[in-house]
């Protein structure tokens, strides 16, 4: 019979593994460049990207909303297909990795920046402190 101390309480927190190390299974690296990227970095490039996006839509586009959601797409297209990072990530020193699969890279830019903007797979998170986006799109955000 399964007693209570056997099912845990809500209060001991999701399982974990003793000494798992973030990334692991991804096979990246426990530390430094190439290792999976603080959790603080990944909302301020968000914001700097967003930032910039904003900047550039109320000069040119005199702020309009669709304007500035086309040139965040734009941006993120862009910049990881051709350099694996945004303006924002490049700041804070981050880089976006392919970890699964094989499709190109702009695919995977595609697939990632669209799921970011459904909101929801930006805060679904694994035990490798990786997005539900980053999953789906086979991607990684680490450390430059």
């Amino acid at each position: 019979m399964i007693e209570r101390k056997d099912l845990g309480s809500w209060m001991d927190g999701a399982p974990s593994d003793e000494g798992y190390v973030k990334g692991s299974s991804l096979g990246l690296p426990p530390e430094g460049n190439g290792s999976v990227a603080p959790f603080w970095r990944r909302p301020l490039s968000l914001v700097i990207d967003w930032g910039l996006c904003m900047l550039i839509s109320a000069l040119v586009f005199a702020g309009d909303p669709l304007a500035n959601l086309l040139l965040f797409v734009a941006a993120n297209l862009l910049f990881l297909s051709l350099f694996g990072a945004t303006p924002g990530q490049f700041v804070l020193r981050l880089r976006v990795l392919p970890v699964a699969g094989r499709s190109p890279m702009i695919l995977r830019a595609l697939v990632r920046t669209a799921l970011m903007l459904l909101l929801l797979p930006a805060v679904v998170w694994n035990r490798d402190s990786q997005p539900l986006h980053d999953v789906v799109a086979g991607t990684a955000v680490v450390t430059a």
